[in-house]
């Protein structure tokens, strides 16, 4: 019922309510991260980082929350990564509503969000736990079709395909080079894009990944190093390529 609700809403009221929306996901990704840094459990009421003491209701809206900047107790700083990841997840989903109207726009957002504490992690810590790419391999199977018109037997070959892809180049990698070319993570990852996204896009998902990492590495290179040495959190641009390949296969390749 919900579901077959917001497909049919018209855009002037699917945008902002998208828009809404993210920034609950993003209050909440924003939480996961930081309580996964700290080694701490993502159960719980929400509370200070410096104190300990459980937030208010009114301290929990996005955006408003914590227009202090800080603890109204302690004065501990409020992370800076909780509204930069709201406003991030807001404007994932008001995007994807706008460009990808109907059933697809919503799952565009839905991946987005996905897929946003995934790049996080690896942004910040070279890390794309199990305990996540896992429930968006699962979730692509299942509930992707109508993004791209996939069938269940594409994305389990777009699973296969890009697990088996990166994992193959990782290989390569090191028995040419004789160390690792990428971490463990980053094959199991576009073993869940290729979920989501079905066999065809996984080139293309690959080639803007592989593209904006070496631009990436380039344009922050310091001299410190040999550049091939220098570690690329590639599920960033996995994530980022794979969710932009869905409009783009959308506008200019399946029509």
């Amino acid at each position: 019922m919900v579901a077959a609700t917001l497909t049919t809403l018209p855009l002037t009221a699917a945008v902002p309510l998208a828009g809404l929306l993210g920034l609950v996901v993003g209050s909440f990704v924003a939480t996961l991260v930081l309580r996964w840094e700290a080694g701490d459990s993502v159960r719980g009421r929400s509370r200070c980082d410096g104190c300990g003491r459980t937030l208010k209701p009114w301290e929990l809206v996005p955006l408003v929350g914590g227009w202090r900047g800080d603890c109204a107790t302690c004065g501990t700083a409020i992370d800076p990564l909780h509204r930069r990841t709201e406003l991030g997840a807001a404007a994932l989903a008001m995007v994807a509503v706008a460009v990808m109207p109907g059933a697809a726009g919503w799952l565009l957002a839905l991946f987005g969000w996905l897929l946003l504490p995934l790049a996080l992690l690896d942004a910040r810590h070279f890390w794309l736990p199990d305990a996540l790419v896992m429930p968006l391999a699962v979730t692509g199977l299942v509930l992707a079709g109508p993004m791209l018109s996939t069938s269940i037997a594409d994305r389990m070959v777009g699973a296969a395909a890009g697990g088996f892809a990166l994992g193959g180049i990782s290989w390569l990698f090191t028995r040419l080079r004789g160390q690792d070319g990428m971490g463990g993570g980053d094959p199991k990852l576009a073993a869940a894009l290729g979920a989501w996204l079905g066999w065809l896009p996984l080139p293309a998902m690959i080639f803007l990944s592989s593209g904006a990492g070496i631009i990436w590495a380039i344009l922050t290179h310091k001299g410190d190093g040999a550049l091939r040495q220098r570690p690329i959190p590639y599920g960033v641009f996995l994530a980022a390529a794979a969710w932009l390949a869905v409009p783009l296969w959308h506008y200019f390749i399946a029509r």
